[in-house]
C-alpha cells in the first residue's frame, strides 16, 4: 500500500452526507466523470439491490482521496451494478490518480473485471474499447444539419420510414416519462431479444430489473432516469431507457416491437429523444460502446475506455493450474475453437455478464450451459464446445 494510503470499505448506505457531498464535488471538478454512472446517486441506487455492493474509501494522509464503488462475487471484484454499468473508475480528487492494476490488492480481491474503465490502467489483460457520443453543444438544428450532410442516404431512409409508419399505423409521437407499465414491457422485450440471440438474459436474476425500477423513481436535480416511448397511432412500439446527469444523457436500453421492425422505430425514437432532450439542456448524448453499425450515423465524436481483467500477482498462475487440471486436450480444444471463431472477447463478455448477474450455483450453471450451447452453434464443433463449457466452469 502506498505511503500514507489507507482504505475503508463500507456499504453504499453507510456513506455519510459529507462523503456524498465530497464525491459529488470530485465528479463536478473532472470532466472524465461526466457520465451518470459516476454520480453517487447511481451507486446508492445499486446499493439497494445489487448483491455484494460496496464502496472502498481511499484515505491519503488523513483525508479522503477517492471512492471506488464495486461489488464482490467471491474473491472477484466487479463494477458496482455490473452488468448494468457501462462506465466505471476510481472517483478521485482533481489532479490525483489511482492506477487500475493497483486496485485488486488494495481492496483485497483476487481480480477486478471491467468493461468501461475510465482512468489509468495498463497490462496484458486490458484492451481499449471505443465509445461513441453525439455532441449537440451547438444545438439540435446544427447537429441535425451536419449529420444529414454527412449521411444523406441514411437520414433520407429514416424520413421515409417515419412517413411509412405514420401512413400504416397512425400519427407518430414521443413521450418522455417513467410509466412502470412501459418499463415492464421494455424488460420483457429485452429478455426475448437475449433469448433469441443466445445471450444471457440479464433480467432473469431479478435484481437487475429492480435497479431500473429504483433509478426510474430517483428524483435529483442533476441526476435521473427517463423512459422514452415512441407511439404510432397511440400504440407504444419502441422504448428506450436513458440515464442522465448534468448535461450528459446516456442511451442505455433500447427495445422495440418486432412487428414494426421494418420502420426502424428504435432509431426514430433515438433521434426524437435527442431533439426533445436538447431542449431540456442536455448537450452530449452517449451511445455507449461502438459495434452496432447504426451508431456511426448518430455519433460525431468518440472516447476510449479500458476493458479486461486485472489479477493480483499469483492469481494468474492459479488460473493456469486450474486449466491444466481440466486436461490439456480440453483446454487446447477450447482455445482452438475460440481462435477459429474469434470468440475470445465475446466469451469473456458473456461470462462477465453471467458472473455479475447470477449469485447462485444454479443460476450460474444455467447461464454457462446456455452460453456453451450458443458457442457450439457458432463453431459447429461439439467437442470444442465441451472444452468451452469446462472453461466457463472455472
Amino acid at each position: 500500500m502506498g505511503r500514507g494510503l489507507s482504505v475503508e470499505t463500507v456499504t453504499p448506505a453507510e456513506l455519510t452526507p459529507e462523503e456524498i457531498a465530497l464525491w459529488t464535488a470530485f465528479v463536478r471538478a473532472d470532466p472524465r466523470y461526466a457520465s451518470p454512472y459516476f454520480h453517487p446517486r447511481f451507486t446508492l441506487a445499486a446499493g439497494e439491490v445489487a448483491p455484494g455492493a460496496a464502496v472502498t474509501i481511499l484515505h491519503r494522509n488523513g483525508e479522503i482521496a477517492g471512492f471506488l464503488p464495486h461489488q464482490r462475487r467471491g474473491g472477484a471484484a466487479q463494477p458496482i451494478g455490473a452488468p448494468m454499468n457501462d462506465y466505471h473508475g476510481v472517483i478521485v480528487r482533481p489532479g490525483a490518480g489511482m492506477p487500475l492494476d493497483a486496485l485488486p490488492a488494495l481492496i483485497g480481491a483476487a481480480s477486478l473485471t471491467v468493461n468501461g474503465w475510465v482512468g489509468e490502467g495498463e497490462g496484458e489483460g486490458l484492451v481499449g474499447r471505443q465509445t461513441l457520443q453525439a455532441d449537440l453543444s451547438a444545438g439540435w438544428a446544427a447537429y441535425d444539419a451536419q449529420q444529414r450532410q454527412t449521411w444523406r442516404k441514411f437520414f433520407r431512409d429514416k424520413d421515409r420510414a417515419r412517413r411509412s409508419l405514420e401512413r400504416d399505423r397512425g400519427e407518430v409521437t414521443v413521450r418522455l416519462g417513467a410509466d412502470p407499465a412501459d418499463l415492464e414491457r421494455l424488460i420483457a422485450l429485452k429478455s426475448d431479444q437475449y433469448r433469441r440471440s443466445g445471450r444471457h438474459d440479464i433480467f432473469a436474476c431479478g435484481w437487475t430489473a429492480d435497479l431500473l425500477k429504483v433509478l426510474l423513481t430517483t428524483r435529483e436535480p442533476d441526476f435521473g432516469a427517463t423512459l422514452a416511448v415512441l407511439e404510432a397511432g397511440g400504440e407504444p412500439v419502441a422504448f428506450e431507457y436513458g440515464l442522465h446527469a448534468g448535461e450528459r444523457y446516456h442511451f442505455w436500453l433500447p427495445a422495440y416491437e418486432t412487428r414494426v421492425a421494418r420502420y426502424s422505430p428504435g432509431m426514430l425514437l433515438s433521434l426524437d429523444t435527442m431533439k426533445l432532450s436538447a431542449d431540456r439542456g442536455f448537450k452530449v448524448f452517449d451511445l455507449g460502446f461502438a459495434g452496432e453499425p447504426y451508431k456511426k450515423y448518430f455519433a460525431n465524436r468518440d472516447e476510449t475506455v479500458l476493458e479486461g481483467a486485472v489479477l493480483q500477482p499469483g492469481f494468474a498462475d492459479a488460473v493456469s493450474a486450474a486449466l491444466s487440471m481440466v486436461g490439456g486436450g480440453a483446454a487446447l480444444e477450447a482455445g482452438q475453437a475460440l481462435a477459429r471463431a474469434r470468440l475470445g472477447l465475446s466469451v469473456r463478455r458473456r461470462w462477465a455478464a453471467i458472473d455479475a448477474c447470477e449469485t447462485t450455483v444454479t443460476g450460474r450453471m444455467r447461464g454457462i450451459a446456455a452460453a456453451a450451447s450458443a458457442a457450439i452453434g457458432r463453431t459447429g464443433a461439439p467437442r470444442a464446445g465441451a472444452g468451452l463449457l469446462m472453461l466457463f466452469s472455472l
